[in-house]
């Protein structure tokens, strides 16, 4: 990294000629603000603020230097999102429109869930397997709750 240096010459009177607002104009596009705004213009901080404080022109070209930059990128961004980038919609609905994602993920149960009523529904299973002669075992216990109702609703 070099230094540059940085020779203090003080000027007289800084006046807002056509060069030095298009050096703001062009350093607001690319979105600098305050003193680094007037450092790229080549101003001092001092400088800028007391120019713009006496010349309303100062800024108007900073406010819009700023505003053709964002319309600039803007223009890129929609494009991007019409394009099909989905990123690019989605920073859109952010940034411009205060959309936000959901961070919850809504759960709802139709039906209640009851111990109880499923132990019993176990034994009746158990209890038919018995009339009909089969002997429970893991394999038939696997069959019969393939085959079972799933029309049979549980109460609470």
């Amino acid at each position: 990294m070099t230094w540059h240096t940085l020779a203090f010459e003080p000027r007289a009177a800084v006046k807002a000629t056509e060069s030095r607002l298009d050096a703001i104009y062009d350093a607001a596009r690319k979105g600098l603000k305050g003193d680094t705004l007037a450092l790229a213009a080549g101003l001092l901080p001092v400088e800028y603020r007391r120019l713009a404080e006496f010349d309303p022109l100062v800024e108007m070209a900073a406010q819009k230097g700023r505003a053709d930059g964002e319309m600039e990128v803007s223009g890129y961004l929609h494009a991007a999102a019409a394009a099909g980038d989905t990123k690019a919609a989605v920073d859109i609905l952010k940034h411009v429109h205060g959309w936000v994602a959901r961070q919850a993920i809504d759960v709802t149960i139709a039906q209640p869930i009851s111990g109880k009523r499923a132990l019993e529904m176990a034994q009746q299973r158990v209890n038919d397997l018995d009339m009909i002669g089969v002997t429970p075992t893991p394999e038939t216990a696997i069959q019969v709750l393939a085959h079972a109702d799933p029309s049979v609703e549980d109460e609470p």
